[in-house]
């Protein structure tokens, strides 16, 4: 398409044009501290590459949620993180009481390998699972800037920051009261987005002595669902995918000894005894039931047990999905500060969120049993006789069966998140010339979930399909009785379900300036201590084995552990040309003793075109409350699975080769050790003429002991390795799976940063472009210790998507009250994954190759009425459909799409007014 091919055209001109800022621009500015340093200095100079966002770009580019900006970082990874993505209950890394939160995970490390800090701070991570911290509990409305340092393991704020460092910078001096009005509306209905943001300030420290200000925003977003977009179809047989599941509306007859079916079946003409039977299969209707479809046995033979699947129909519940769910956030800060003299200041920051989102799964899949007591009865009303399609088919037995409990609802969550933190602090200068900082914080993240519709309590459930008043076998058209839908009713648990709390204390301060004059220049040094406690309580409200498939975590009381640090930063000029950075960082936990992590950069600019930088450093990263603490929750596969071992010595059993609800547990892991980093990286920028600059940073980041969340899939799939977690009966079936946090081998990824800046002026024209990108060169990891590591770039893998190249590009172009902007984000493709685990050939429409994704953002800005901004834009210009994929929707969500890749709401028109008092 030749807009694309001139979209990238102007991306690329960013070498050849002006850069918005000088990189070496030498004019007198204040001294301030910048994200990498405790120590003070000239705002453009430093030896870190920092990528700096103001609140004016993220407002022009229609960005409505921290989430969204970013998600728009090349820096970021692609992986399940999103409120999307953590809307289930599969995958490898799936968070069970994600509870609506997002997070972001610079280089693709993981949530807990980026630092996420609130003016140079910490702040409490996520109530529910102490994961993280929520991006919904940053106040965007009230920020002035975004600080994100690539190079991770800070030796200032945290060597747990492996990854890199998001600092959120609020505005400190605001003086007057600015209202905006912001709503995004999606040209296909569904998911629009609205927020409302008021900000006031009086005082001026500067005249004054003080300044007080504060913001409230208030931000609603609709829900969006998948049967809202036709991408979103998980029924493409011809393209490799289909649903791998035979839990359907219309319910699945199963087999079993003192059932109607038996130890299972024969077809004529065929000697494979069968264990499952759908009555509209057999009759080659599964289509007669909207979203149901034969089972595709072709494309899953090797991973469900065909005996299972080929009378079977499946279900495309991943258009049951719910895109985006409905979210309503308030947040709130204010920040006072008073100025002693010109020396001290004295300032209190509040910050308050409060986040509801209310998040919606499929209804729940049911398989009953003789032993629950569930099965259909003999005599009932709807009792299904199969003598006719299968002649072994004995109706004086019960029949038990697999089914999608439509009737019982969306299985929908209300997480209500509420975060707060109150500071006090004092910053200034002593004797003259030793800036100093000081801060006392107390912080909370407190979650709440309740239970609105779709759960019930076991017991009830199956004694009410024991009863045989309610139809699992509804035709097109027909619904429960009203005496079957009261009794449905009566088994619903509905009400506060869980909790969850975190808390994070901190003391912290830090003393810089310049302690010798050297002929090159001044030698400065800072010093700090941080002194943290960390405190997390989980706990379920109602018994939560009681009910059934019930989300969330085993409970966990009232751990807490204790951090104490100190830090010390010298910053060496050589010579006048080359200066380094000299950082070591200790700190103490209470639980894994202490840890001691140096950093060392430079930075060398022999001329006014050129500067060349660099750094190396050590990272540590302690396993969090929930990897280390949480129960034991006991959880089952879908039908079908298949013993890796002991099949192939037992072809055709189904003890071995389908196994029907096999158990597995997973939880805590209190053997877990940390991780730890070394990592670097070495750069250079070129400004040829003033305004011109491009920049380069190769990075690379080796771990050892990386902690992952075992799945039972991959226990099974690794069973030689993991035999222990395996745990078998006398006669080598298996008795469940022990899954978990493990400590499994390193990581080692390598890559490159490239940023290109440039400004001009034609006539009375002015303009800029920018591209920021991230170029993936190589990402290995081993599931397990032992195995060999494997390149994961550019290829499907369930938890992260290691794209090889992103980029955010823009061109703005002004003159007088008229500004525009067009924005390009650019995310590449990968190999997509394989039907049938790629045990057998795929069928001929399967495109390996997920195409890359391009994405247009359109804006215009118009302030030529007093006082007032109007900003209108345009949000996937071009109206483009995520790529199709075929991955399997059990492991990854989205039925066609990605989420991890793709923005799913279509084209957008996006309004934002504000309105300034003066």
């Amino acid at each position: 398409m030749k807009v694309k091919k001139l979209a990238h055209m102007i991306a690329l001109m960013g070498v050849f044009v002006p850069a918005a800022e000088s990189v070496f621009a030498q004019e007198v500015m204040q001294r301030v501290e910048i994200t990498g340093s405790s120590i003070k200095r000239l705002a453009k100079e430093g030896a870190l590459p920092v990528q700096v966002i103001g609140f004016d770009t993220i407002e022009k580019t229609g960005i409505t949620s921290t989430e969204q900006l970013i998600r728009s970082l090349s820096a970021n990874g692609t992986g399940a993180d999103n409120m999307t993505s953590g809307n289930n209950v599969f995958g490898a890394d799936a968070d069970r009481v994600s509870g609506g939160a997002s997070y972001a995970s610079l280089r693709g490390l993981g949530p807990n390998s980026t630092l996420v800090l609130l003016n140079g701070r910490r702040i409490a991570t996520f109530g529910a699972s102490a994961k993280a911290v929520d991006l919904n509990a940053i106040p965007l409305g009230a920020i002035q800037r975004v600080e994100i340092l690539k190079d991770g393991a800070s030796a200032i704020y945290g060597t747990d920051a492996i990854g890199g460092v998001i600092n959120f910078i609020l505005r400190t001096d605001y003086h007057g009261v600015e209202v905006s009005l912001n709503d995004n509306f999606t040209q296909h209905g569904g998911g629009a987005a609205r927020r409302l943001s008021l900000l006031g300030g009086i005082g001026s420290l500067e005249k004054e002595g003080y300044n007080v200000m504060g913001s409230v925003t208030y931000d609603n977003n609709e829900k969006l669902s998948s049967r809202d977009r036709a991408f979103a179809n998980g029924f493409q047989p011809a393209r490799g995918l289909s649903p791998d599941t035979t839990g359907t509306p219309y319910a699945t007859q199963l087999s079993g000894a003192g059932t109607a079916l038996g130890a299972g079946f024969k077809v004529p003409g065929d000697s494979t005894t069968y264990l499952q039977a759908n009555a509209l299969s057999l009759q080659g209707k599964c289509d007669f039931i909207p979203g149901m479809s034969q089972y595709q046995t072709a494309l899953w033979k090797d991973v469900t047990a065909v005996t299972r699947s080929t009378y079977s129909c499946a279900y495309d519940y991943g258009a049951d999905y719910i895109i985006s769910f409905p979210v309503e956030r308030l947040n709130a800060v204010s920040r006072g500060t008073l100025k002693l003299n010109g020396d001290h200041k004295l300032f209190v920051e509040a910050l308050y969120g409060h986040t509801k989102a209310t998040a919606q799964l499929t209804p729940v899949q049911i398989q009953t049993s003789l032993a629950a007591g569930n099965a259909y009865p003999v005599g009932g009303a709807y009792y299904q006789d199969l003598s006719a399609l299968i002649p072994s088919f004995d109706k004086t037995k019960p029949i038990i069966y697999k089914w999608r409990a439509n009737p019982w609802g969306y299985r929908t969550q209300e997480n209500v998140t509420d975060n707060a933190r109150l500071l006090i602090g004092a910053e200034g200068v002593l004797f003259g010339k030793w800036d100093y900082r000081t801060g006392l914080s107390h912080g909370e993240s407190t979650t709440k979930t309740a239970l609105l519709d779709g759960y019930g309590y076991t017991s009830k459930i199956y004694a009410a399909l024991g009863g045989g008043k309610i139809n699992p076998w509804l035709s097109a058209g027909q619904t429960q009785t009203p005496e079957a839908m009261d009794l449905i009713e009566s088994t619903k648990f509905r009400g506060a379900f869980q909790h969850g709390k975190t808390s994070l204390t901190q003391l912290d301060g830090n003393l810089s300036g310049e302690v010798w004059q050297l002929p090159s220049g001044p030698l400065s040094m800072a010093v700090g201590f941080d002194l943290r406690r960390e405190g997390y309580d989980f706990g379920q409200d109602v018994d939560a084995t009681q009910i059934l498939l019930s989300p969330g975590n085993a409970a966990l009381n009232n751990a807490s552990r204790n951090i104490k640090a100190v830090y010390t930063e010298l910053i060496v000029p050589i010579t006048k040309e080359l200066e380094t950075q000299l950082a070591l960082r200790r700190d103490h936990y209470s639980v894994f003793g202490a840890t001691t992590n140096p950093k060392i950069s430079f930075r060398y600019q022999p001329n006014n075109v050129l500067l060349f930088r660099g750094s190396a450093n050590k990272g540590f990263l302690a396993p969090s409350f929930t990897q280390l603490y949480s129960g034991r929750l006991s959880q089952e596969l879908p039908n079908g699975t298949i013993d890796p071992i002991f099949c192939p010595q037992h072809p055709g059993d189904p003890a071995f080769c389908a196994i029907a609800r096999l158990p597995y547990f997973s939880g805590g892991n209190p053997g877990l050790k940390p991780e730890t980093s070394k990592q670097g990286s070495l750069g250079m920028v070129i400004e040829p003429v003033r305004g011109y600059s491009a920049s380069i940073d190769y990075w690379a980041i080796n771990s050892q002991n990386r902690i992952l969340n075992r799945t039972p899939q991959i226990v099974l799939a690794n069973a030689a390795l993991l035999s222990q977690n395996i745990v078998r009966n006398p006669d080598n079936t298996i008795a469940y799976v022990d899954a978990g946090w493990i400590n499994a081998a390193g990581t080692k990824t390598r890559g490159a940063d490239l940023s290109l800046r440039g400004e001009g002026k034609i006539d009375s024209y002015k303009w800029a472009v920018n591209l920021d990108g991230t170029y993936t060169q190589s990402f290995k990891f081993a599931e397990i210790e032992g195995q060999p590591y494997k390149e994961y770039v550019g290829n499907f893998y369930t938890r992260d998507l290691y794209l090889r190249w992103k980029h955010n590009a823009s061109i703005s172009l002004s003159r007088g009250d008229w500004s525009g902007m067009l924005i390009q984000n650019y995310s590449s493709g990968y190999k997509d994954q394989l039907p049938n685990a790629g045990k057998s050939a795929p069928p001929p429409g399967f495109n390996p190759d997920v195409k890359a994704y391009t994405k247009y953002d359109l804006s215009a800005t118009y302030t030529g009425f007093k006082n007032v901004t109007i900003t209108l834009g345009i949000q996937n210009l071009l109206d483009t459909d995520p790529p199709f994929t075929a991955h399997n929707v059990d492991e990854v969500v989205g039925a066609g799409w990605d989420p991890r890749v793709a923005d799913p709401r279509g084209r957008s028109l996006n309004i934002l007014l504000k309105y300034k008092f003066l």
